[in-house]
């Protein structure tokens, strides 16, 4: 199940003695796993005499033996298994050793679907877990599994509903549409500082309602949102708003390394944007291909059509040439200048 629902459930259910927490989402995977100690552990002495943490080749005859023995000194038995083997295949094995092996996976997935009143496991793993494996079904089946899909701009609304519930606030349209903007523009997006600066927001606004002049405060020291106002207006090809912004964040210290990077994946989505619309991929089913929020896609796929193809693909070979060209002083800023004119006013 996705992290929304994973979390629902450890809230309002009773706790399940078998858990999987799998996928590319590390903060998702962090955030289940405090959540569940919250819920095993009182405080931590106690979480001191009940955890114990193996990682990597567990033996399942082991496995099963840590599971069945009772706690001595803590009310409960909590194992968690990090990035076990138990997961992986197991390739080229001799038949006798795949039965041997066979034989103690029965036996483990029937000891995980009836596991002792004082005992919990967690299996935690980086990387989507196979589904088709036995133990992931009965683990399912049993227990609970957290698909800790990674984070793209086009997913990103399921963590931003369930942020602020947590934190009691709720954003008016203008907001939401900044905020999806502001995604787009990150090549990577770190949740960690997204939930960073949403506590800082809860902390400093007393309204419940945030704006989206609250949003800009936030987010101000972000060179990827500086730029973000230069390429919207890119995308409107107004070339005199455009060369103003270009020439303000570079005034104001923006590496034009930043600034190149995201106009040349702008640039290139806008081209990608085109050619899918010539597919019949249209509207907010741009999302996915193009890994955008719908409403920031929708939005791409208009302004795509604005351009000439010939501008789009002139311009992409030019920035590639600029990175060489300004990273070795070959050439000055006047080259994104360049850029920036030719795709507002550039014509086939």
């Amino acid at each position: 199940m996705k992290f929304g629902e994973f979390m629902a459930g450890l809230q309002k259910e009773d706790l399940k003695h078998v858990y999987l927490l799998a996928g590319e989402e590390r903060y998702y995977i962090e955030k289940a796993r405090e959540k569940l100690f919250a819920r095993l552990f009182a405080n931590p002495q106690e979480q001191d005499g009940a955890l114990q943490k193996l990682n990597g080749a567990v033996e399942m005859d082991d496995l099963i033996g840590l599971i069945e023995t009772a706690p001595f000194f803590a009310s409960k038995n909590v194992l968690v298994l990090q990035d076990s083997s138990l997961f992986k295949e197991h390739k080229d094995e001799a038949d006798s050793k795949k039965a041997g092996r066979d034989k103690k996976l029965e036996r483990l997935l029937i000891t995980l679907g009836n596991m002792p009143e004082y005992s919990y496991i967690i299996f935690v793993q980086n990387g989507k877990a196979d589904k088709r494996r036995k133990l992931y079904k009965v683990i399912e089946k049993y227990g609970a599994v957290l698909e800790a899909e990674a984070l793209r701009a086009w997913n990103i609304d399921d963590w931003l509903q369930g942020k602020l519930q947590s934190i009691n606030k709720d954003m008016d349209r203008e907001a939401k549409a900044y905020f999806s903007g502001v995604v787009s523009t990150m090549q990577t997006i770190s949740l960690e500082f997204l939930d960073r600066e949403f506590d800082k927001l809860a902390l400093f606004s007393q309204d419940r309602r945030i704006t989206r002049e609250l949003l800009e405060k936030v987010f101000a020291g972000l060179p990827e949102v500086s730029v973000f106002a230069l390429l919207d207006a890119i995308s409107e090809r107004k070339a005199k708003k455009a060369l103003q912004l270009l020439r303000r964040q570079l005034n104001d210290g923006t590496y034009f390394t930043v600034i190149l990077s995201l106009l040349t994946r702008h640039v290139r989505q806008l081209w990608q944007a085109q050619a899918l619309h010539q597919q019949g991929i249209r509207g907010k089913a741009l999302a996915k291909p193009l890994e955008l929020n719908p409403f920031i896609a929708e939005k791409l796929g208009r302004a795509a059509m604005k351009f000439p193809s010939v501008v789009l693909k002139r311009n992409m070979l030019e920035l590639v040439d600029a990175d060489y060209y300004l990273k070795t002083g070959q050439a000055g800023e006047e080259i994104l200048e360049h850029v920036v004119i030719d795709l507002c006013q550039g014509a086939s």
